[in-house]
């Protein structure tokens, strides 16, 4: 019994089965396609829900069965083996229900606005920013979210200055919002003709894709600025011949948002809010952690501008993270898109009272 209460309190396992029977009951509607983008939104929300409820199910499902392994490996030995590949399975389904317990945030359950910008390091920062543009659209595609570029800027010789993507689907800020801070690429150039090792940088910035109707964020309109310019990058004719990109500075935060993705001055105002929106709801959230943290005299763990992670091509391949010390050794696996061991240590090591960083090179 206690069991049973402990996993219906934690994830409100009633509640969210009963709003996923709703959900499912109105996409059998014949209609339900009528309104593309509620339609997409109903599909969305089922999805979140079914990435806490099926594995919850399945856990519960197979402690059954394992107490029945159990009993009859007492009577017959050579079903050891079964019963160790058992215990493994519901080890990692209970390992997965814990990191999503770990998704506790005001914000985790929102999609994700990611932003990239090449810092330090010249040309090979701008390319290492476009790596790393590549590498998160591989991470959501590998977790079949949706994604939405907003804005880019190309640098003239290679690579972006910076990017902002959209990625959308369950738990994507609660999953990407420790990737906020400095990534470091050590390598060989390949711009440069000597073949010397290059040290670049790129900052990530991450933020929850929140409601128009999130009463938490308010813009007023004495507050901002607005200024509009012509697009530029990939778009055909459309491109620098309409002033149709938007720049909105927000005074009191200081925070300045762009779009050009779209050909409409309209459209593109209308996410340029939404990402400012979006920027100043992490900032409210970033106040609250660090007052809360400032209690137990401990630091945020997060940070724009803070170097969280290290990738080495030369001189041997490796990833490494600063903060909790996730090794992985080859390069080219990260880029492909296999962050979730970065994402899940940073999940737990978030979740600790506290946890100084690992040394690094």
């Amino acid at each position: 019994m206690a069991a049973s209460f402990n996993y219906e309190t934690l994830f409100d396992y009633a509640g969210r089965t009963k709003s996923a029977a709703k959900l499912e009951n109105q996409m059998s509607q014949s209609d339900f396609w009528n309104d593309s983008d509620t339609a997409q939104s109903t599909v969305a929300e089922l999805k979140q829900l079914n990435t806490i409820l099926k594995p919850l199910d399945e856990s519960i499902s197979a402690a059954g069965d394992l107490e029945a392994l159990v009993e009859l490996v007492k009577e017959d030995d050579s079903l050891e083996p079964e019963l160790s590949a058992e215990v493994t399975r519901v080890e990692q389904l209970i390992d997965q229900l814990e990191l999503t317990s770990l998704l506790s945030g005001p914000h985790d359950s929102c999609d994700a606005l990611v932003s990239i910008h090449a810092r330090d390091g010249g040309t090979d920062a701008n390319d290492w920013a476009e790596m790393m543009l590549r590498m998160y659209s591989a991470w959501a595609n590998k977790r079949e979210f949706r994604l939405e570029l907003l804005d880019r800027q190309d640098d003239d010789v290679a690579g972006i200055q910076n990017a902002t993507v959209a990625i959308r689907g369950p738990w994507a800020y609660g999953y990407l919002r420790g990737e906020m801070g400095i990534h470091r690429l050590v390598r060989i150039s390949p711009f440069n003709a000597e073949g010397k090792r290059q040290t670049s940088f790129a900052a990530v910035d991450v933020s929850p894709e929140i409601s128009d109707e999130d009463p938490d964020v308010e813009i007023k309109d004495e507050d901002i600025r607005e200024d509009v310019f012509r697009a530029s990058g990939a778009g055909g004719q459309h491109v620098n011949k309409t002033s149709s990109a938007i720049r909105i500075t927000h005074f009191p935060s200081g925070i300045v948002v762009q779009c050009q993705s779209e050909r409409s001055q309209h459209k593109n105002r209308a996410t340029a809010i939404k990402m400012l929106r979006s920027r100043l709801a992490r900032l409210e959230e970033e106040k609250r952690e660090a007052e809360q943290l400032a209690k137990y005299k401990l630091q945020p763990k997060t940070g724009f501008g803070s170097q969280i992670r290290n990738y080495f091509l030369h001189p041997d391949q490796r990833v490494k993270d600063q903060r909790t010390g996730h090794y992985v050794g080859n390069f080219q696996s990260v880029l492909d898109g296999n962050l979730d061991g970065f994402l899940d240590a940073f999940l737990r090591w978030k979740a600790s009272d506290s946890a100084p960083a690992p040394v690094d090179e």
